[in-house]
């Protein structure tokens, strides 16, 4: 119970009239009927002035004994209320922070998925739908980093500002992570109302923002879900980030809206990684080896190493586990394991034939590569003039630079360097030209193409003829018929690679290969 300062006033003000009344009784007719009672003498020549200063004496130290405790008390009192109002502005402040991104001021993730069941609630009563859009800011880490903290959260609360202004007022927004927004979408009857409003945000993100003399111009990338009458928040942010996540695999748009396939594709992708993870530690990936040809006498060059899963009870195809591969982040266990396998391999054959191994663009950009690679050949014993790399346009241009230094620090320790798939990719050739490439490869879609296709064909002797002029190797992929091999060694490509030469075989039977005197037609190798 919390006391006023009236109250300690008033109790203070009746303690010195009660001790005052007492004293006067007590030395006026309490002393004398004591006295009497109990056979004392009483002195009644005691002088009443006397009285009076021992009673307000008395009552004057009552007064003092209690002011100084009175006075400590209200200092206490005012110290615990001032604390007790702190406290609870600290706990307002609190909870306002556990509900309010201090940043952007929208709602955070909490209030976001209490916002969501409230909607989903309304949307079964109502027989309607609510949907979520799930924005991630592609390129918000280059202001953060090159510009500062400071200048990237400006740059959130601009977006904050932009989404706020083309979403519906019966929206609600929320920042549910570092450069993630969310906004849910009460009272559908389909999807197209968030597919609309998507494409109103990546317009409107999309225009240049100016922060601190920068400017800066971001995209979106968004996921959309619609619930059905079993959704729940947790389940519709799942089903956003999915659609989200998909929409940035796919490369080919910044929206996407969940499907359930996508889930099912998830737990595919899941499962091939889990097996993938096992099959690493079995060490059960094994090398195979498709014949590289020259085209003008049909002798062996070398071979392209490839790497095969053997499951017990199927094979799984590359074009499957290679991406799961990289986008798990194996994909660097999985080629190193293959590569060493292939230089204890390559060891036993005749010592000009060479083993070409492809990096992806995620081991391209690892500056460790050139040394790891070289470690490989130094504890195989495999010389590096027998090993060559192929790498793709994609790969070399997602950062030239880099690309640059670490297939020149190969080159220079005697490995090869080839660019694969030649003319799919989006380079320059002045850029291009930059690396010293030792041959390049010709997409097996210019092959295939050129068969039914005259501007196929002079597309393909241009490269051919682009390729003699810069003294370049040349290897055609997708060989295929005899036909294919006259029209291009005629126009003086180098190598050929295809089923008509062979298909891809693992060590033991290109051992056996190599040691027969007579190797069968259909691989077309010259002993």
């Amino acid at each position: 119970m919390s006391l006023s300062r009236g109250k300690v006033l008033g109790i203070l003000s009746l303690t010195i009239v009660t001790m005052f009344c007492l004293s006067a009784f007590w030395e006026f007719r309490l002393e004398r009927w004591l006295c009497e009672t109990v056979g004392l003498p009483y002195d009644q020549a005691f002088e009443a002035e006397e009285r009076w200063r021992f009673i307000l004496t008395s009552t004057a130290f009552a007064a003092l004994s209690l002011i100084a405790p009175a006075l400590l008390l209200f200092d206490a009192a005012g110290k615990l209320r001032r604390s007790y109002t702190a406290l609870n502005s600290a706990k307002s402040l609190a909870q306002s922070l556990t509900r309010i991104d201090p940043l952007t001021g929208l709602p955070n993730r909490a209030v976001f998925a209490e916002e969501l069941q409230a909607q989903l609630d309304k949307a079964r009563a109502a027989g309607e739908h609510c949907g979520v859009l799930l924005i991630d800011i592609n390129r918000f880490k280059v202001a953060n980093g090159l510009y500062g903290h400071a200048t990237g959260d400006a740059v959130l609360r601009i977006v904050a500002e932009r989404l706020a202004n083309v979403t519906p007022n019966d929206a609600t927004i929320a920042r549910v992570g570092g450069d993630e927004f969310a906004v849910v979408i009460p009272h559908m009857a389909d999807e197209m109302p968030p597919l609309e409003l998507a494409r109103r945000i990546s317009a409107r993100i999309g225009e240049s923002i100016q922060v601190a003399n920068a400017s800066f111009d971001l995209s979106v990338t968004i996921g959309i879900s619609v619930s059905n009458h079993d959704s729940d928040p947790e389940s519709m942010l799942r089903a956003a980030d999915i659609a989200l996540d998909r929409a940035k695999r796919s490369g080919q748009t910044n929206i996407d809206v969940f499907r359930r396939q996508m889930r099912d594709d998830i737990r595919s992708r899941a499962d091939m990684e889990r097996k993938l993870r096992a099959a690493l530690a079995a060490d059960a990936f094994v090398p195979y080896y498709q014949p590289l040809v020259y085209l003008d006498d049909r002798s062996l060059y070398g071979f392209e190493l490839l790497a095969r899963w053997p499951e017990a009870r199927h094979r799984i195809r590359p074009d499957v586990f290679i991406p799961v591969a990289e986008e798990v982040g194996l994909i660097d266990e999985l080629t190193f394991r293959i590569l060493r396998k292939a230089c204890l391999d390559a060891r036993n054959w005749r010592p000009d034939l060479t083993i070409a191994l492809n990096i992806s663009p995620l081991q391209l950009a690892d500056s460790s590569l050139p040394a790891r690679i070289l470690a490989v050949l130094t504890q195989t014993g495999l010389a590096p003039g027998r090993l060559e790399i192929e790498v793709t346009e994609s790969a070399v241009m997602s950062n030239l630079a880099v690309a640059r230094h670490t297939l020149s620090s190969l080159r220079n320790a005697g490995i090869s360097i080839a660019l694969d798939d030649f003319g799919t990719g989006q380079s320059s050739l002045a850029q291009l030209r930059t690396i010293q490439f030792d041959k390049i490869k010709i997409d097996r879609s210019f092959i295939r193409s050129m068969r039914t296709s005259s501007d196929s064909r002079k597309l393909v002797a241009a490269i051919l003829s682009l390729a003699y002029s810069l003294d370049l190797k040349t290897t055609a992929e997708g060989v295929e018929s005899e036909q294919d091999v006259e029209w291009l060694a005629m126009h003086g490509c180098t190598l050929g690679q295809g089923y008509l030469f062979g298909k891809p075989l693992p060590a033991s039977e290109i051992t056996s290969l190599l040691a027969s005197p007579k190797p069968k037609r259909r691989l077309a190798i010259a002993s």
